[in-house]
This record gives C-alpha cells, structure tokens and sequence, in this order.
C-alpha cells in the first residue's frame, strides 16, 4: 500500500473518533469579591450556601449567576405494568 493510502487511513480514523466539543458548565451561584476597582468573581457555586461559606471572613456578596441557565426538567419515569400470569 502506497504511503497516500496509508495516511488517508489514517486521516480518515482520525476523522471518525473526534468527539465533539462539549458546552461549558455554568454554576447558578457567584461569589462577588468587592473593591472599587472591579473586584473578582468566582461562578462556581452549586448551592447559595457554598457561596456564602466561601465569602465568609473574606467579605463580599452572592449573586445568581446572569448566565446560568436551568436545565430542562425530565419527564416522570414511566412505570410499565406486568401481566401476571
């Protein structure tokens, strides 16, 4: 086999394995470091009370995140009847 087809293989597997890209996570809770001059913020929060735990000593506020976005709720699992014999 030619080196072309050979790298054609190889482009071609490659091709096919890619996994796409995945969205990023965005937490529903920031943590809001205060100072005049901007400050900092840190989005990663699951629950308000990790946030406030994390300012606490520190100063600051907590703040819903303005890009979280809930996800869709899923249906109710349906539940299959058995026949009983």
């Amino acid at each position: 086999m030619s080196r072309l087809g050979m790298l054609l293989m190889v482009l071609s597997g490659l091709a096919l394995s890619i996994i796409p890209a995945q969205a990023q996570i965005y937490y529903p809770w920031c943590a809001n470091y205060g100072g005049d001059m901007g400050g900092v913020s840190n989005c990663g929060f699951v629950t308000r009370e990790q946030c406030l735990a994390t300012i606490s000593g520190n100063g600051g506020t907590c703040d819903p995140n303005p890009f979280y976005v809930q996800p869709p709720s899923r249906p109710a699992k349906r539940v299959r009847k058995r026949n009983v014999s």
